[in-house]
């Protein structure tokens, strides 16, 4: 069986939310990457005190309705594909995930046919 810590040391910044949007988890990357806000301090407090508007409506209504949110953007040259999406225990909503992966700046795209 696969050690489930496996998470922690993932090249990917992983924050995890209750369904009330209460940050439960953060893995190595996210700490870091969020440090500068309190790190794993923000473990605990709500992931919409965490935001600006117009992103705070934007989770409130991921939370809600149980969405899905996935974009890219770049920072300081360094391109990243933002993926936010409803996770699950039991079959019953339990909160979002977000992992933040950093992208290589020419990125190859490949069509597959069945």
């Amino acid at each position: 069986m696969i050690d489930p810590d496996w998470v922690r040391g993932f090249p990917a910044a992983i924050t995890v939310c209750d369904e009330n949007g209460i940050i439960v988890a953060m893995n190595d990357r996210s700490a870091a990457s969020f440090a500068k806000d309190g790190g794993r301090d923000l473990i605990g407090r709500n992931l919409l005190d965490c935001h600006p508007e117009p992103a705070r409506s934007q989770v409130r209504e991921m939370l809600s309705h149980q969405r899905a949110n996935v974009y890219t953007i770049e920072k300081k040259g360094v391109k990243k594909l933002i993926y936010q999406s409803p996770w699950y225990q039991d079959g019953r909503f339990a909160g979002l995930v977000e992992i933040i992966l950093e992208l290589p700046s020419e990125l190859p795209h490949f069509v597959r046919q069945p």
